[in-house]
């Protein structure tokens, strides 16, 4: 069962209370973590189990790799331990020394190679897929590689290798199986993986709505004397309480609020400082990611104020852009011109926008379909992506709004709502 709009909505009336801000500018040190804690076990009833992906999906992700593989003439795609075999397999398995390793060849079942000693669990968690290849701890696992895909009557020929899977692990099969090529299989595992089904939409729908959720309690317990690392304690219980998976919590405060991923010098929470969040959870692999800028404690300042709208400006300049059959690099150009038009940058100067206005986003937080310059892949119904024209301004402070999209065949459709002005974060 997914979380329903209808108890969001009421959740985030809950938050909200009184006001969000007056409440972080109020709260006292000495209460801020047992009203936290209240207010998280007060949220765990709003939530409902999600419907995880199912293995017919999972053998239609199988299917369109065979059709892949066959139009880059590949004829097998292995992947190792990771989001890719989680992906097409369901199995989440630690990536050790010891490799275990999918095949899905062009013809014929999809098996694994793994430590005999781990077979027994291994079939526990099939779903797609049976013959098992294993090897002892004397032997070579890259002998049953080969063993696997010559039991597919695959003799020699292009092999696909999933970007991922670690240097050892191709070296092996490299060295004990030359009558292989082995090729980068991007052009299969990333294509797959680029558009996501309505499932996978879903499953991102729940993970955002619950991140806007737990940002609005964060935001709400804020109060002076802060560390970043406090406010990421209350996001990760109140991920943990909806029955999410917590990925990230990052927060800056002031001066720091200009590195983009953080800065590494202690940092207290004062009054009028610049707060710059960002955070994320999992819902059955699927990601979320959401960065808020607000003013701790006290009215903005024009000069903040002034950054944080023309922050809102780019952002809604790339979301135009974000049209079907647009380049992704569009995205980046509209929202970067408007900053430099208002005297930023050029390109990746600072102060200004110093990376790529966004990034692909599904099982891994970072994906492809990086919104960047230079990047020409057209924007097709199903790609999900972030929107985050960071300003960083060295030495005074940063600001970002960060909000995903996924495209749809009349355009871009936003998981979490852009906040609407700067003592508004949410919607």
């Amino acid at each position: 069962m997914q979380l329903k709009r209808r108890d969001f909505i009421q959740l985030s009336g809950q938050i909200a209370g009184a006001g969000v801000l007056a409440t972080a500018a109020s709260c006292r040190p000495d209460d801020t973590s047992a009203s936290a804690k209240q207010a998280v076990k007060n949220l765990n009833s709003k939530t409902g189990n999600p419907q995880p992906i199912t293995v017919q999906e999972r053998e239609m992700r199988i299917k369109k790799t065979r059709q892949l593989l066959h139009e880059n003439h590949m004829e097998a795609l292995v992947i190792e331990a990771g989001t890719a075999l989680t992906y097409f397999t369901g199995i989440t398995w630690w990536p050790s020394e010891r490799p275990m390793v999918a095949i899905i060849p062009h013809h014929g079942e999809l098996c694994y190679v793994c430590p005999a000693f781990e077979e027994a669990r291994l079939k526990e968690l099939t779903t797609n897929g049976k013959d098992i290849f294993v090897w002892q701890e004397d032997e070579s696992p890259y002998e049953q590689v080969a063993n696997a895909l010559k039991s597919t009557g695959i003799e020699a020929g292009n092999i696909g290798i999933e970007e991922r899977v670690r240097f050892f692990i191709v070296d092996g099969i490299r060295k004990f199986a030359p009558q292989y090529q082995l090729v980068s299989a991007e052009a299969v595992s990333a294509q797959c993986r680029l558009v996501k089904s309505s499932a996978e939409i879903d499953l991102m729908q729940i993970a955002n709505d619950i991140t806007s959720a737990a940002m609005r309690l964060g935001i709400q317990y804020l109060r002076e004397g802060m560390s970043p690392a406090e406010f990421s304690a209350i996001v990760a219980a109140a991920h943990e309480g909806m029955g999410a998976q917590h990925d990230f919590a990052l927060a800056n405060f002031g001066a720091a609020s200009a590195f983009p991923h953080g800065s590494s010098k202690p940092q207290s929470l004062r009054p009028g400082d610049i707060v710059l969040m960002d955070c994320g959870c999992r819902v059955e692999g699927y990601s979320a990611d959401i960065s808020r800028t607000i003013v701790f404690g006290a009215e903005p300042s024009k000069r903040q104020l002034e950054i944080w709208n023309l922050e809102k400006e780019a952002q809604a300049a790339g979301f135009a852009a974000a049209q079907v059959g647009a380049p992704c690099e569009a995205v980046d150009a509209a929202a970067r011109a408007v900053l430099e038009r208002a005297g930023f940058g050029p390109g990746y100067k600072l102060p200004g926008l110093p990376h790529r206005t966004g990034h692909g986003i599904g099982m891994d937080g970072h994906e492809w379909g990086n919104m960047v310059k230079g990047n020409s892949l057209p924007l097709v119904p199903g790609m999900c992506f972030s929107i985050e024209p960071n300003i960083s301004i060295p030495g005074e402070f940063g600001v970002r709004l960060e909000d995903c999209v996924y495209m749809t065949e009349s355009g871009p459709r936003w998981f979490s709502c852009p906040s609407p002005a700067i003592d508004q974060p949410f919607v």
